[in-house]
Order: structure tokens, then sequence, then C-alpha cells
């Protein structure tokens, strides 16, 4: 037998195991990890005594950057559960309950970020003051509370008190029983046991995804007027169907019903692209629910959310929680409407009513109508409902005690057994999911049962019915296509100045239909016709390159070889089924020709095809706002060994040369052709520690800020690579240059002010940085500006969490911060005097100002907070 095993289980995805020392790591954990380890035969069912269980992993190491192209990377919740209760690692007197718990390893940041979203992630809003901070009465949130507290068996647990835990920094660590794993360098890691070792690489190459475990084939969805298409009928044990969600029509616009793992193969599937959802209805936070959020933030434009103000506020914490920013942050990536709970709310003629229902996390049960001949078409979507048995034995009269009153229960019966013409219903059976015999008495039109890896028993069929992946259930029909609706609206956006009669002469042709992998345009070859891609997804091929871009809804296909007659430089390839309106070249040149617009469209397309062939802009960003950002970017030149300042309005993109980043005298990374830099000032309001210094003249197009602050898919891949990014400084080769070392003794343990306190230290970094390199006194001062408002806001963050909790020291602590802004007021005024920095000087003071705060004043609430289960 091997003395250490390792298997590529999927991209991603590595399992490593030592037999002698009964250790079994998942090595990498994007959503549905399970599934991919269960498909591998690495989780399977056993039996001991008796009891029946499942073997499975005991470890999980953890990506050392969160997201990667864009996909959660360390998604723990499901892994976890698996362990604590499939393998019985946490029931008492099990055979898989050894006195071993559950270990997370990885970088100190990561692993304290997984612990936190796992608190989320079981619990959601975790005190009655967070509840009324969301929006909650008082009374509303004693009652959610009390809930609460009785599916937490009385006590809101951390998941330290059930996971161990080991950091991964620079030296071989031991994992347990002789068993050591390194970082070898960022994400790649070696296990060692005896004189064996393997190495393990997470990282992901460019335009890399995550599989999909399950196949799901492809349909050819019309657009209805109000009709369910059922995306999802599984759950997160399922390893051969996506997670229970739906995908509404209602006057042929899109919305989703949650965003569970693989959401992206589900529209590809279903031909729907990412930038043609409307909106997305949340239940609720659980990773079946919750972990596709991240595809949908790769739209071009802010997707809308509804959810009630508690569920929104329990996913922003949990997301926040993840990925180690602020719950506020949510904002920047959705368009949040907020629903009142049990009231209709109007959605542009959709109503929707979410329903509370009973879990350990917020969450809203919907129904949704639409008015039609004789009244309302209805549908319910009833995830994560509870079994009726599990919540009578709930009510308790005593208002002391966890549980619920009869009123509730009553109230909740009652909306479970509301009458509509389609209910999809969760049937997942156990302490908080559905029980089919529930709905035996129900009068609704059709009950769909969801929500379960389990076959239906005969009881159940004789209940509720199955939904296959991909059909539908259309409640009201369309009587016109609104196919061309969406083909209007797009040519209006292309060319919003041309007059509407010039419109309709390109909306005069025909809308073709391709099927999943068929090539439309072919490279090297000149386009016949120009394609308005109106649903779906194509992917471009660039085979020189050997780069892949996707785009969605609006884009344009074929225009400049239609243009000019010359050869397309890429195939474009549809993925699923694709919609697209069909224009003859010659037709469209004239169009271009009679209002004068072929001098514009050649200079937007020649910068929209640079951009597209970018990591950056590459995927789903369509045609009209890489036209705008097209129209707006300019093109800068600089020589070698200048340094570069582009200050904070814009983000840069290499067009030709190279720019290394110099951190101190050390180059910490060289940017090449497509790279791009300037985003943590100019996004992320954050200085940057490094220097930017062209390494032969250099040509880069400026990007306003303005314009891709409010692109969602953008947005999310800066924070990714600036992530990455720091991530690689502060764990990697280049901490000798940090004067200011961050240590893991600083951490005051709740993960928000960790964040803010690491996010000091770069910025106190980049001023030293500043200082030491004899950089301009107007730029060392500029820094301390900065680092003087974002000390400020931390101070704020610090105080509110003080005040909610009533942390007895909280006016004391106050206090300090006040003479904490006023110290560094009175050194940038003597800097500013003496028109000289003296790094030395300015080492010592902000060792002083940050250091000896964090560890003396700071450190005295942690204890107190995580008290009051704030971590």
């Amino acid at each position: 037998m091997q003395s250490i095993r390792k298997i590529e289980v999927s991209t991603g995805i590595w399992w490593v195991e030592v037999p002698g020392a009964d250790i079994r790591v998942l090595c990498g954990c994007p959503a549905d990890a399970v599934k991919h380890l269960m498909k591998r035969g690495l989780i399977a069912p056993t039996e001991d005594g008796g009891v029946s269980f499942e073997t499975g992993p005991n470890v999980i190491l953890l990506s050392d950057v969160m997201v990667q192209n864009g996909t959660f990377a360390n998604l723990g919740e499901f892994p976890v559960l698996q362990m604590l209760y499939r393998q019985g690692m946490i029931i008492p007197g099990h055979p898989g309950n050894t006195g071993v718990r559950p270990l997370i390893i990885g970088s100190p940041e990561q692993v304290l970020a997984q612990l936190q979203y796992i608190y989320r992630g079981n619990y959601g809003l975790i005190s009655e003051e967070e509840l009324i901070d969301a929006g909650a009465t008082p009374e509303q949130a004693r009652e959610r509370m009390r809930l609460k507290l009785k599916f937490a068996f009385g006590h809101i647990c951390h998941p330290s008190e059930l996971i161990d835990t080991q950091a991964i920094e620079g030296e071989a660590v031991e994992i347990r029983d002789g068993v050591f794993v390194r970082r070898l360098r960022l994400n790649v890691f070696e296990f060692s046991y005896g004189d064996a070792s393997v190495t393990v690489d997470l990282n992901l190459q460019p335009f890399e995804q995550y599989e999909c475990p399950y196949p799901l084939g492809f349909y050819h969805m019309p657009r209805e007027y109000f009709a369910v298409v059922h995306s999802g009928e599984g759950d997160g044990w399922d390893i051969n169907r996506a997670s229970m969600g739906a995908v509404l029509m209602f006057q042929g616009r899109v919305y989703l019903i949650d965003a569970g793992p693989n959401i992206l193969h589900t529209l590809d599937a279903l031909g729907i692209g990412v930038n043609e959802i409307d909106g997305i209805f949340h239940t609720h936070s659980h990773d079946d629910h919750f972990s596709g959020l991240t595809t949908l933030i790769r739209a071009d434009h802010r997707i809308k959310y509804y959810a009630t103000p508690l569920v929104r506020a329990s996913v922003a914490r949990k997301l926040a929680a993840l990925l180690s920013i602020e719950p506020g942050a949510f904002a920047d990536y959705f368009e949040c409407h907020d629903l009142v709970e049990d009231q209709w709310n109007d959605i542009e003629g959709l109503e929707v009513k979410p329903l509370f229902s009973p879990h350990p996390v917020e969450t809203t049960v919907f129904l949704f109508r639409a008015l039609w001949e004789g009244g309302f078409r209805t549908y319910a979507h009833l995830a994560d409902i509870c079994r009726l048995e599990v919540l009578k034995g709930f009510i308790t009269d005593d208002e002391s005690q966890p549980g619920i009153t009869q009123a509730l229960y009553s109230r909740i019966v009652d909306d479970y057994a509301t009458p509509v013409d389609i209910k999809k219903v969760d049937v997942g059976g156990g302490m908080i999911h559905g029980d089919a015999y529930d709905f035996r008495n129900d009068t609704s039109g059709k009950i769909i049962l969801a929500h379960t890896a389990l076959r239906n028993t005969i009881a159940q069929k004789a209940i509720g019915s199955t939904a296959s992946f991909g059909t539908v259930d259309v409640l009201i029909p369309s009587n016109h296509d609104f196919i061309w609706r969406a083909a209007y609206e797009l040519l209006m956006g292309y060319f919003p100045d041309i007059a509407h009669h010039q419109i309709r002469v390109l909306l005069n042709n025909p809308v073709v239909t391709f099927n999943p992998g068929t090539i439309l345009v072919k490279e090297r070859q000149p386009a016949e016709s120009i394609f308005l891609l109106l649903s779906g997804s194509v992917e471009a091929i660039h085979m020189n390159g050997g780069a892949r871009s996707v785009l969605s809804a609006g884009a344009m296909i074929g225009e400049l070889s239609a243009l000019f007659g010359s050869a397309v430089s890429e195939t474009y390839r549809a993925i699923g089924f694709v919609k697209a309106l069909e224009i003859p070249c010659s037709l469209y040149g004239e169009f271009v020709r009679r209002n004068n617009l072929s001098g514009e469209i050649t200079r937007i397309f020649e910068n929209r095809d640079f951009l597209q062939r970018t990591w950056l802009f590459g995927e789903v960003v369509s045609t009209r706002t890489l036209n705008r950002i097209a129209k707006e970017m300019t093109l800068h030149r600089f020589d070698a060994g200048e340094t570069i300042d582009i200050g904070p309005e814009a983000v840069a993109l290499v067009v030709a040369g190279s720019v290394a980043r110099i951190l101190g005298e050390h180059v910490v990374e060289v940017l090449g052709p497509g790279d791009f830099f300037g985003e943590e000032l100019a996004i992320f309001w954050t200085p940057s520690m490094f220097r930017l210094k062209p390494q032969e003249p250099t040509h880069v197009f400026l990007v306003p800020a303005s314009l891709l602050a409010g692109i969602p898919s953008v947005r999310w891949k800066l924070f990714e690579a600036s992530g990455k990014r720091m991530t690689s400084i502060f764990e990697g080769e280049h901490m000798g240059r940090v004067v200011l070392q961050w240590h893991e003794e600083y951490r005051v343990d709740v993960l928000r002010l960790d964040t803010q306190h690491r996010r000091l230290f770069e910025q106190a970094n980049a001023i030293l940085d500043a200082a030491d390199s004899g950089r301009d006194l107007s730029e060392v001062l500029s820094l301390m500006d900065a680092m003087a408002e974002y000390a400020k806001y931390h101070f704020g963050e610090e105080e509110a969490l003080m005040l909610r909790h009533a942390y007895p020291e909280t006016e004391t602590h106050r206090t300090r911060h006040a003479r904490l802004i006023d110290q560094l007021a009175d050194m940038r005024q003597l800097l500013a005097d003496k028109k000289d920095v003296d790094s030395a000087e300015v080492l010592a003071f902000l060792k002083d100002w940050l250091v000896n705060h964090i560890c003396t004043d700071d450190r005295r609430y942690s204890h107190f907070l995580n008290s009051k289960g704030v971590y």
C-alpha cells in the first residue's frame, strides 16, 4: 500500500490520503466538492455494528485565494456537515465518532474567514440586536431568536467548538501523526509522511473553471408570458441533479429563484445568458441556494436582488465573512430591492409574497401570481421548509425558553397550505426539511416534490408529481414572441442616437436559432452576416492566443469583418441553444454609411477587440458595455524607468511593453499586455504599496474608474486579482520588505476588524515605502490623508460594535480613538512644516500608533465581543 496517495478528483480539487495516519484531505473545496467525492467513490456508504454511515475526508485544505476565475474557491459548509453528521464525527456513540474532529488547514486569513462563513451559514443573524438592525421589530427579534435557539439546541455554537484548525504559513506544520504540510508558493502545497511526499497545486489556469459533477443536456426555452422552468429538484447531496431552484419567466423577462452551485451550467443548459437575468428572488443563505451568487456577479449590470431585509442581511453577512469584506459591499454587486414579508409586492406586474419559514437561518418561501382571465395564476416555491411534526414539538407557552408559540405554528401551517396552481415543495426530511405527507390534503392544482437525493416512495408518488430538469409549467401562455422586444431594446442600446425608423430597418430581419456546439462564424473566413446575440451564450475562441471569452445577450458578432470584408479573427461557437438576429452584411454596411458611423465603429471595434482578449473583460461583458468603455478609454505612453502615476480616477491596461510592480527595491511582478494596475485606489480606495515603472517604452489604456465600478463582473475580477496580489505578498517571499509585519498575535478574533487592521498595515507600509524611497513629500502626505480617512471609518466600525453590545470600556476606547486621529494629524503637520521626511521617524511613529494600539487597547475587547457571539 502506498504510504501517501494523491488523486485528482476534478479541476481544482485533489484528494491526499495517508492510510497509516488515518488522514484523508480534501484539497480545495469549491461548490459541490462533496458530490465530486461521491462520484469518485471517495465518499461511500459503509456500515459498522449495524450503523450505516459514510466514509470521507477528515481534513480540508483551503485555497490561498477565496475566489478563482470569478468563482468561490472555499465553500466548506457541506464538506464539514458531511464529516460531522454523515460520517458521524459529532454524533454521540456513533462508530464514526473517534474523538477526532474535522480539521481545516490553510492560510491564517482563509481559516478564520472559513470559520466565520460556516458560523453565518449555520445561524445567519446571531442576536436580537442583529435582527433589529436588519429591520425586525423587537417582538419579531425575540420570536425569531427563540426559534433559532430551538434549532441550535439552546446554544449558538461557534464552529471553533466543533472544528479544529491549523494555520499554514512559512514552515512545514504537522497535521497529525507524522503527516506534514508546507506551502511551496501561492496555492501550491507539499504533503509529506516519512520519506514520501506529494505536491498539490490548487491554482486554476486562466479561463479554467470548476467542473459540474452531473450532466444536464441542452434545452430550447421559449420566452413565455408566465411560466416556471424547473432547473433543480435535488439537494446538496444529490450527485445526479442540481439543487432545488427554478427559473421564472414573466412577460419574456427571466428571474431566478435562488442561485445554487453550478448555476452557470444550468443557464447554459437552458440557453439563457447571464446578461438576460433580470433579477433573483432569494430564499436563504445555505450554500445549495447561495453559492451561485458569484455567477450572477458576472453580468455586466447589477442584477436585481429581491429578498426580505432579514434574508438580505443574513446573505450579505455570510458573503462578507467568506470574502473578508464589509456587508455593505453586497450592494456594489447587486441592485437590492427589499420585499415586505407577508404582503404582495409588485415587481413590474409580477406579484410576489414572501412568507416567513422556520429554519436555522433567516428564510422565506415565495408565492408568485400574475393577473389573467378569471383571476390570478399562482406559483408557490417552498424551499427549505420544516416538517410540521418537528415544528409541533417546538411549541411551548414559556416564552423564556427556546421554541415557538401555538399562534406562530398555526400561521405556518396555513401558509404552507395556501392553494395555488403549481406548488414546488421541499420534501428532504430530517429536522430542517419538509415532508410530503404534510401536503397530502393540499388542494393546489399541482404539487411537485423536490429538494431530496432520495427516490420518492409509493406514498409520496401518490401525493405529488416530479419534474425533470428543463421541464416547463406554463401558467399564462404567450401570444407573441418576446424575443423581438429584446432585439429592439438591444439595438436601441447599441445605437442610442439613431432614429427609431432606422433601427427598425435592422430589426426587420430573421431571428435564427443555433444548436449547442454550432459555429456561428469561423476564424479566417469573411462573415456573410452579422449576428446580434439575443439569448444564450457564445464562446469566442482565439486560437493564436489560446484565450477564450464568453458573450451573452447584446454581443454583435462579425461586425468589422462585415464592414470591411476582412476575415474574422476568432471562431464563435454556441455553448447551448442560441437565438440571434441575423443582419445581412450589405444591409448593415448601408445602415452604417447612411448614419456616418464607419469611423466611430472602427475605432470602437479595435479598442473593444483588445478588451475582449483580456482576462479582465473576456467574459460576458456585453458589446454595448464594451462599446461604452472603448469610447471613453484613452491611450498613453510611458518611457522606460519613468515612475507611473495615473491618479485615483482610472485603471490602466497594458497594451504593449511591460511594467514592473515594485515593493521597496524588489520587483514583485512584471505586467505585460492585457494586464492591469491601479485598481487598489481607483476602485477600492486603498493606497497601493507598490511603485510602477516601465521596463521598456510602454503603452497603456486608461479606463475611467467610474465606468468599471458599475460593472459587477469587472469589479469582481479586480477584487479577486487585488486579493491574490496582497495574499502573495503577506504570505510569500516578499515579506522581508514589509517594514510593519502583520503577525497572528495581533488578531482580535473579530474577522471584519482583523481585516480592517490588516488594511491599516498595508496603508502604513505604503507610507513607509514612499518615505524610504525618497518620493515627493506631497505623495507621503496624500497617503497619510488616505490612511486618516480609513482609520476614521475603522474606528467608527469598532465603536458601533462596542455600543451595540454594551462594552463597558466603550467611552474610554472612543477617547483613545480621538487621540489617535489627532496624533496622525499632528505628524502630518510636522512633516508638512519640515518639508522633509525622516523615514526612521515615520516608522517609529506608525509602529507606536498602530501596533501598540492593537496589542493593548483593541485586544481588550476581543474576549468580550466573542462572548456576545461576535467573531
